[in-house]
């Protein structure tokens, strides 16, 4: 791991941290190395302390405690520390002196952008940055206050220094200024530090959440263990779409520990006394199931079908100048595929809730992305008031869009399953019921139909994708969806940073049973292999290099070149000799605010691509804390390669035919390339990085393939296509 000289800027982070946990509405916090509930539903300061709290997100104790409330889902992302840091540089107080609490569920903490309470899309920094500023700023200039009334002097004469406000002979800690603080006025702005003052942000901060998690004392969704609670598993139709007929739950309930077995929507519900008695009472029940229409789904029926749409006018989501007329007049042009796979998340956690519905309404403790929407979902399958249902958000063991189902199914499930039992009940999916079950990543197939001219330049490109839609049956597809236009299927597509005069983009949006949902880093995941590669094959049309292709299309967007000249020149692209037999190939992706370029260093083993090395270059704009930049272009390089390699989900008979790592592989330990990271200075707001790192890191891969064998992969995952 490298971040060079260029550690001083350019960063956003990813998705964000909370926890609440507990009866009511108490909440968890985090003081240094341990995990445990407060009970009082304010979170207030320990007994026989008062507190100063200007802001939902902020509160000092008499104590000299000063506790940050985080509203977000922390999934190991590290917005723990990343949103404390903006604050507690305004408030200036060391970040590692600074306790943490998941927030309750309230509008304060809401995606300013989305207006819920949710986890998603890279937002959370770039969303909160400024106002978690805004509030250490508030709370600080309050602080100064107290201490100028309580010396008799100009505000103006004093200031702070790490938790501690000082006239040069005096100093008073910020909790001795606690109890005066909170009877001052609080005013609504004050004015923010110079960046060029910053002591913590951009200076690499330890995880604050990294202690609980290593102790084990962080408390995740399959975690949560409450008096007299019962464990549930469902079984669910093995082909998609399809219903339950009858079932037997004779031997079911004979299974020792079983203690129920109930018809629910989903399915049928088995509850006992623990996992192993609910598994075996489920894999007891003798079923029969109505498969419907897809009990013939396949892959390869998908396929036939969506290849002939691709060849068919569609929806337009890009049109600038005439591709048809340059393409007709172009020097040489090529007419080809692209197909990637269903995708699994394979989050390490797989998904659970526990729910206990009472007469006074339902409460929740579940590791989830989408607070907002999980509470309106229950309370709309209970038939009860929104205000009726407490959601507790636990530690997340995996997020990647999983757990921001756009039917919150795993929450809405485990509340029914809970319905009238009058008790706890944690509803358990294991590995396969959810790697089986949907929610995928979609399949999609897209025409190029690309030319250059007489000096090897691209002039037209005509891009038509098939895909389901990831947007369509999620709660703001109105307000994206536009003229049969998904924009999320055709991002980093449509919007594409190599600039080609003549550029059409159209696409099909197709349904079938098989559930589709976000993906780490959505249609850019799909697109910037697509994108990248085709600027490839131009570049092998035209009689140019990869990188010097990207140079000349990219000479109008300084940004991205600074990245690309970075993660070129870092890696030895084209200048340092490598060892026989391997290669180098280069991709570049703009998502979520920041630019990526990736340099994969890869040789052929048995057949086999080995991935030696990535060279990662990054500009995302303003760093809160380098190292958590490092952490998660490192992450979803891994992430996107175990992808791009061999992940996949293929259908037959209307069921997914993977489900567990033994037929899903990751890349493991032994097979993870050395990932340098260099982070581009930058004084811009922050921007994404907990799925810029992923798009680029497929194309990176296939192109240096290229090299080496001539081959070129149009279809992922990799080794299936070098198999076939």
């Amino acid at each position: 791991m490298s971040t060079g000289g260029d550690t001083n800027a350019g960063r956003r982070h990813f998705l964000i941290g909370l926890a609440v946990v507990a009866g009511g509405v108490t909440t968890g916090r985090l003081y240094g190395d341990r995990f445990f509930t407060a009970n009082n539903s304010t979170g207030s300061a320990e007994a026989g302390t008062t507190e100063f709290q200007p802001h939902a997100f902020v509160r000092i104790g008499t104590d000299d405690v000063v506790t940050v409330l985080i509203g977000k889902s922390e999934m190991g992302q590290g917005i723990l520390t990343g949103l404390v840091v903006p604050l507690a540089e305004e408030l200036d107080i060391d970040p590692q002196r600074v306790q943490v609490e998941f927030s309750k569920m309230d509008p304060a903490f809401a995606n300013p952008r989305m207006h819920v309470q949710m986890t998603a899309a890279s937002q959370s920094t770039w969303s909160m940055y400024e106002p978690m500023r805004k509030v250490g700023a508030i709370a600080r200039a309050v602080l100064v206050a107290a201490a100028a009334q309580r010396w008799g002097v100009d505000p103006v004469s004093l200031r702070t220094t790490n938790g501690t406000v000082t006239d040069g002979n005096r100093s008073l800690r910020y909790g001795d200024l606690a109890a005066l603080a909170a009877t001052l006025p609080v005013p609504k702005e004050a004015p923010l530090k110079d960046p060029a003052r910053f002591l913590y942000i951009g200076t690499p901060q330890h995880r604050l959440d990294g202690p609980v998690k290593v102790t084990g004392k962080a408390v995740f969704g399959m975690d949560v263990d409450l008096p007299d609670m019962l464990i549930a598993m469902v079984a669910r139709s093995p082909v998609f779409g399809g219903t339950l007929r009858s079932f037997d739950a004779t031997a079911a309930r004979e299974v020792p520990g079983v203690v129920d077995v109930r018809q629910v929507p989903s399915g049928v519900a088995v509850y006992a006394t623990n996992t192993w008695a609910a598994r075996r009472g489920r894999d007891a029940l003798k079923l029969k199931w109505d498969e419907g229409d897809a009990a013939t789904l396949s892959t390869a029926e998908l396929r036939g079908q969506w290849r002939k749409l691709s060849r068919t006018p569609g929806a337009v989501a890009k049109n600038s100048g005439d591709a048809d007329k340059a393409l007709a007049s172009a020097a040489k042009m090529i007419d080809v595929e692209y197909e990637v796979p269903y995708l699994a998340h394979a989050c390490m956690e797989p998904m659970n809730c526990t729910a206990h519905v009472t007469p006074a309404g339902c409460e929740l403790w579940v590791g989830t992305q989408a607070q907002t929407q999980d509470q309106q979902l229950v309370a709309r399958a209970l038939g009860i008031p929104v205000e009726k249902v407490k959601l507790n958000t636990m530690f997340l063991g995996g997020g990647f869009g999983r757990r921001a189902s756009n039917t919150s199914e795993f929450s809405v499930e485990a509340a029914l399953v809970a319905n009238g039992m009058g008790r706890p009940v944690k509803t358990i999916w294991t590995r396969e019921d959810d790697m089986r079950g949907g929610s995928y990543r979609p399949f999609s197939i897209s025409r190029i139909r690309a030319g250059v001219d007489a000096a090897g330049l691209p002039v037209a490109v005509h891009h038509c994708a098939v895909s389901q839609s990831v947007v369509e049956n999620s709660p703001i597809a109105h307000g994206m969806i536009h003229d049969g236009v998904d924009p999320s299927t055709v991002e980093g597509a449509a919007d594409m940073s190599y600039a080609v005069p003549n550029h059409r983009v159209e696409m099909h949006t197709t349904h079938n049973p098989v559930s589709v949902l976000w993906w780490r880093s959505v249609g850019q995941s799909i697109n910037g292999f697509i994108t990248n590669s085709l600027m490839d094959e131009l570049a092998v049309l035209g009689g140019k290099d990869p990188v010097e292709l990207r140079r000349l299309l990219l000479a109008g967007k300084p940004r991205h070149l600074a990245v690309l000249e970075k993660a070129v020149s870092a890696s030895g692209y084209g200048v340092v000799k490598l060892p026989p037999g391997h290669a180098h190939g280069v991709a570049l992706q703009e998502s979520s605010g920041s630019v990526v370029a990736e340099v994969a260093e890869v040789s052929m083993q048995g057949g086999i691509p080995r991935v030696h090395r990535v060279t990662c270059a990054v500009d995302c704009g303003t760093v809160v804390n380098p190292d958590q930049v490092v952490a998660q272009m490192q992450s979803a390089i891994i992430f996107g390669l175990s992808a791009a390699m061999r992940g996949e989900i293929t259908l037959e008979n209307g069921r997914a035919q993977q489900g567990n790592f033994n037929d899903y592989p990751v890349v493991r330990m032994n097979e993870a390339p050395a990932i340098d990271v260099h982070i581009l200075p930058s004084s811009e707001h922050p921007a994404g990085v907990g799925e810029p790192g992923l798009p680029p890191i497929a194309a990176a891969v296939t192109g240096a393939i290229f090299s080496l064998t001539g081959r070129r992969i149009r279809r992922l995952p990799i080794q299936r296509s070098l198999r076939s």
